[in-house]
């Protein structure tokens, strides 16, 4: 922390930390009021660069294929040869091939594998660990073009802005990079520089996509890629935002403000300055403490991690549900453990939103999650656009079972699992079904939920959990989503048998760890397994 740091005043309305480099207010803010028409202009833009064409746009289309060919023919060749020992050495290969193939790319490739790297249980498991190399082996861009970048944006040289300026970033991603800086005025500061050029390769890109998805509709034996075209359109309304840093400066006082308005003391959001932000320049707070994958260090340290991941489950529930807005792409590098076990999120390129019918949507769909109601989630999925306005909810619910008593998958062979998920996704996509970007985003932090689980608290009872956080929001927030909802929270009985059977849990199971879990997937997986080889 800098010398100049002092108690600041910002904490009466957002969740900052208490002393701070600057006292930051809505109205100092000279980038704020722009912020909100450069969002809405981003996703007016999106049905164009994702509409489909029948004329190949332009010569990246020549470089994509090229590169695409130099990852998949190679591997094809290889199979058919009976190369490879066995199914996973197969999609070993051809994920490490597609990810040398995405690096060669640039930018756009690079993160759509950082979002494939984060979707563990969602992709392969060989594909999530290869792309997992995409978000810190990302190369630099030269410190000539950032210094550049800076001055242009900022309109004057980097000396007569910051005191120092470090050349080596702290970390590159696909879209920026971030450098430790000190302003002329003392403050020690973060600097996100974005690469030079991005924006119009990604806008390229989005149309090679868009040009190329059809010709994948089923071709891919992966569930969660089976609908290409809806899933480029997809990944443009996400990446479209993170091109102007206005908009994530702007994204950063919305999530501290509702932080603050939560209660959640237990996080807290950096500062962006007041005047420093542009398209391509983000100067903020520089916050100190752990990776989030530190697990040993921050135990060395006496910091209870499974309160870390348990407060993390009812920040991020909390703003989804009762406020409508999340940070949309939680990940081992967007989360920092202070030395107090608060946590600090950080990069808000990608935030999920909820307004008016959408979030009524999703309120629906979590009370019938918790009260064991298909017919209303159901509805709700409709009501989000997962599924078209005109779809026959009774059949839905007949074609996928929902509602016959659910199936333990542990009882079932390789070849009956491998047959259900074939058959589940064949009658959604019969029915147009299409993940929305803000259930993506919140499927996506949930496995990542998931996973800090399992790397921080894997001794922690899922069963418990599940319950407290239940009556939390009973507790907390009951009367005002009842009456968002136009029901009786006092009728509303939260059906934990129903919980449990959708784990496929007898009801006389009370207690479910991490741990156990785990050991339950891995002899689901490895039936599944075998039988794709031939072995059951």
């Amino acid at each position: 922390m800098s010398e100049t740091a002092v108690p600041t005043s910002d904490r009466s309305w957002a969740a900052f930390t208490e002393t701070g480099p600057w006292t930051i207010e809505r109205n100092d803010a000279r980038w704020l009021e722009l912020a909100e028409t450069l969002r809405l202009r981003a996703q007016a833009e999106v049905p164009t660069l994702t509409a489909p064409r029948r004329v190949p746009p332009g010569a990246r289309v020549i470089i994509v294929l090229r590169w695409l060919g130099a990852a998949v023919i190679p591997w094809l060749v290889r199979k058919k040869l009976n190369r490879h020992a066995d199914s996973a050495a197969s999609r070993t290969d051809i994920s490490r091939r597609l990810r040398r193939s995405a690096e060669a790319l640039g930018p756009t490739y690079i993160k759509l594998g950082q979002i494939i790297s984060s979707g563990e249980g969602l992709f392969p498991a060989e594909l999530v660990e290869e792309f997992k190399k995409c978000r810190d082996q990302v190369p630099a861009e030269p410190f000539e073009l950032v210094k550049l970048t800076v001055e242009q944006d900022l309109g004057a040289r980097l000396e007569d802005v910051f005191e120092s300026f470090d050349e080596t970033p702290l970390a590159a991603a696909s879209i920026a990079q971030v450098h430790g800086a000190r302003l002329r005025t003392g403050e020690d500061v973060v600097v996100k520089v974005q690469r030079p050029q991005v924006a119009t390769l990604v806008r390229k890109d989005l149309e090679v996509m868009a040009w190329l998805a059809p010709y994948l509709v089923g071709r891919i034996p992966v569930a969660a890629l089976a609908n290409p075209p809806a899933l480029v359109e997809l990944f443009a309304e996400t990446i479209v935002e993170e091109l102007d840093f206005r908009i994530e400066a702007a994204n950063m006082l919305d999530i501290a403000g509702m932080l603050h308005d939560l209660e959640q003391d237990r996080y807290v959001t950096p500062r962006p300055h007041p005047t420093l932000v542009t398209r391509r320049v983000l100067v903020m707070e520089r916050v100190h403490g752990f990776n989030f994958d530190d697990v040993a260090g921050m135990q060395d340290a006496g910091i209870d991690t499974e309160d870390v991941v348990r407060t993390a489950m009812v920040a991020f529930m909390e703003g989804a549900v009762v406020e409508g807005i999340f940070h949309g792409d939680l990940h081992g590098g967007n989360l920092m453990v202070l030395e107090d076990g608060r946590t600090a999120l950080l990069d808000y390129g990608i935030v999920g939103r909820l307004d008016g019918p959408r979030r009524n949507a999703f309120l629906r769909l979590m009370l019938g999650a918790t009260t064991n109601d298909p017919r209303g989630q159901v509805m709700a999925l409709r009501d989000l656009g997962a599924l078209p306005l005109d779809t026959d909810i009774d059949a839905v619910i007949s074609d996928l079972r929902l509602d016959q008593a659910p199936i333990d998958p542990t009882t079932l062979t390789g070849e009956e699992m491998v047959r259900e998920v074939q058959r589940v996704v064949k009658a959604m996509l019969g029915y147009g079904a299409k993940l929305p970007k803000e259930l993506m985003l919140y499927v996506k932090n949930l496995v990542f939920l998931d996973g800090a689980i399992a790397r921080l608290a894997p001794d922690l009872d899922l069963i418990g959990e599940v319950s407290n956080i239940s009556m939390l929001f009973a507790m907390k927030h009951g009367e005002r989503l009842g009456r968002e909802l136009g029901v009786d929270p006092g009728a509303v009985e939260f059906d934990m048998d129903g919980v449990k059977a959708s784990m496929g849990l007898d009801s006389s199971v009370n207690r479910l760890t991490y741990r156990e879990l785990q050991a339950r997937r891995a002899l689901i997986q490895k039936r599944m397994a075998d039988h794709v080889e031939g072995r059951d």
